[in-house]
């Protein structure tokens, strides 16, 4: 909105304005970090927060053993490792995401997936709210770019890709308000920072007057701010969707462009290890938050290329070339936070978004879910109801569905004949294959599914049917992705967790089953905040991660 973003440039040239202390860290390393006094109690003046989007425990551990001199392998030596860390269900971006920044699950959050759906909202394009139909689909991906064809996400930069370190740091503005659900009570667009329900880790280090920084895939990482919308100061979104070459692929079509998409935002983060904004155009002092997603990895596992050998284990060539670029990557960093002498003040967290199902191979079962949808619907107005049941679904590797009509009664219709529909989908070789049940080894509906993810039954953003896939299972209607996430298979859900530098005492493995909604409090902590100023840490009772004082 025009608002939030004349608050967002105010509070970013109000840190320009006080970034003469907070520089030190950057311009005169021999000095002590002020950072430390800031925070009072503080072990660590920097947090630089990595999410390896796709990575699986099974594949830090696979690359620690086979490059033991690795980034990665020196930061878990010296680190605390948690071997059984496990992310949010559904295990899609925006929940994983949102979880290691406010300590909580989508129950508490709100957002369930970076694709949903509201009864209460009215539509996208609504300008006239009076005597509107409610029932809008929320969608805060490529969708909702003013232009999501081009890396600014329709910003106008010339020059591009190379110019794209002079993209805003303030990724609302490249937001189309028409592409938007709209918000009944005021008919206006809802951004997607006004769609969580809870504040970050973002905005409690804002209050503090510290510098906030992030790097992710879109434009809608807006999310990310928080309901104030002004939690990160400098956020860098190019968007991964947009066309990346003269044959039109976007950056996740081929791996090497994805790296080099990754490279953008790494030079990003190296540039704010120097006390820069992303563009390395304005001095705010090295954030004490700060960080970004990679894509490489995660692509490099659903590519037809890509993925793992037979055994599931171990990294195919393209998947094996992905790690390396990400290992070197973090060894950038690490390089960098050393030259600039705030190695002993920063602490770095590495964990992923979600993870990737499968990894055998021969597990692969791909199934066009839009025929059964609509035999779905087919069936319900054979039984009589007027229209379609399913209002809007979601199905990667598992099935999210949101009815129209939201009864008990409906949302058994659907158990019914979801688990009661078979049909012929394709393997890995894309041979045809035979599938049961839609594919599915459980379904949980109405009540039922807000339990599973222990959520009210009353709150409308919960789906109204949870589908778990059985093994294997990715939903498409084409032969190409071999790999999704989505769902709580332990491909999906078992990611890494390593946090290594200031702050650990003494390096070690942790077999303690933890959640990485617990990154959220840890970061306070390790900050010298209160974890307790996280809204979702509350009402979560959300820890800090053990071996963390």
């Amino acid at each position: 909105m025009d608002t939030t973003s004349t608050r967002r440039r105010l509070a970013l040239a109000a840190s320009v304005a006080a970034a003469g202390a907070l520089a030190l860290s950057a311009s005169a390393p021999a000095a002590a970090d002020p950072a430390h006094d800031q925070r009072g109690r503080g072990r660590g003046a920097h947090v630089l927060l990595v999410s390896v989007d796709g990575l699986h425990q099974q594949d830090l551990a696979w690359y620690v053993a086979h490059r033991p001199g690795s980034a990665l392998a020196r930061l878990a030596g010296a680190g605390l490792t948690y071997r059984n860390a496990v992310t949010p269900f559904p295990s899609d971006s925006f929940p994983g995401m949102l979880a290691q920044v406010t300590g909580g699950d989508p129950k508490t959050t709100g957002v369930y997936y970076d694709d949903s759906y509201n009864p209460q909202l009215f539509p996208a394009g609504t300008t006239t709210c009076t005597g509107a139909a409610p029932g809008a689909e929320v969608a805060y991906a490529e969708n909702a770019d003013r232009d999501p064809s081009r890396l600014d996400a329709g910003q106008g930069l010339a020059g591009l890709p190379g110019s794209i370190l002079a993209l805003t740091g303030s990724p609302e503005t490249l937001l189309d308000p028409a592409q938007l659900p709209v918000d009944p009570k005021t008919c206006r667009p809802v951004y997607p920072h006004e769609y969580v329900r809870v504040n970050t880790v973002f905005e409690v280090a804002r209050t503090h007057g510290l510098v906030t920084a992030w790097s992710d895939k879109h434009p809608a990482y807006d999310l990310l701010q928080g309901p104030s919308g002004t939690g990160i100061q400098d956020l860098f979104t190019p968007e991964i969707n947009s066309v990346a070459d003269a044959d039109g692929h976007d950056w996740t079509q081929v791996n090497a462009l994805t790296q080099q998409y990754d490279g953008y935002k790494v030079q990003a983060v190296l540039n704010e290890i120097d006390g820069y904004d992303h563009a390395r155009s304005v001095k705010l002092g090295t954030p004490a938050v700060f960080g970004l997603n990679f894509q490489s990895v995660s692509t490099a596992q659903k590519l037809p290329a890509g993925g793992y050998l037979a055994d599931g284990v171990t990294p195919g060539p393209v998947l094996s070339g992905a790690l390396d670029f990400v290992d070197a990557q973090l060894g950038r960093f690490v390089a960098e936070l050393s030259a600039r002498r705030l190695a002993d003040s920063t602490t770095i967290v590495v964990s992923a978004k979600h993870g990737q199902s499968p990894t055998v191979p021969s597990q692969l079962l791909r199934i066009a879910d839009a025929p059964i949808l609509a035999a779905l619907d087919a069936a319900w107005q054979a039984a009589g109801h007027p229209g379609p049941l399913v209002a809007h679904s979601i199905d990667d590797d598992a099935m999210l569905l949101w009815l129209t009509d939201r009864s008990p009664a409906a949302a058994a219709f659907a158990r019914t004949f979801l688990l009661g529909s078979a049909g012929t989908g394709n393997d890995i070789a894309g041979n045809p294959r035979p599938y049961t049940a839609s594919g599915l080894q459980a379904v949980h509906a109405g009540a039922d599914a807000a339990a599973y993810l222990g959520a009210d039954r009353g709150d409308p953003r919960v789906p109204d049917v949870i589908g778990l896939v059985q093994p294997g299972v990715v939903y498409t209607g084409k032969k190409s992705k071999i790999a999704e996430h989505g769902g709580a298979t332990p491909a999906d859900r078992d990611v890494p967790l390593v946090v290594s530098g200031a702050g650990v005492r003494r390096a070690s493995t942790v077999d303690t089953a933890v959640r990485t909604a617990q990154i959220a409090p840890t970061i306070l902590r390790l900050l010298g905040l209160e974890p307790g100023e996280l809204q979702a840490a509350r009402a979560e009772h959300t820890a800090v991660l053990p071996g963390i004082d």
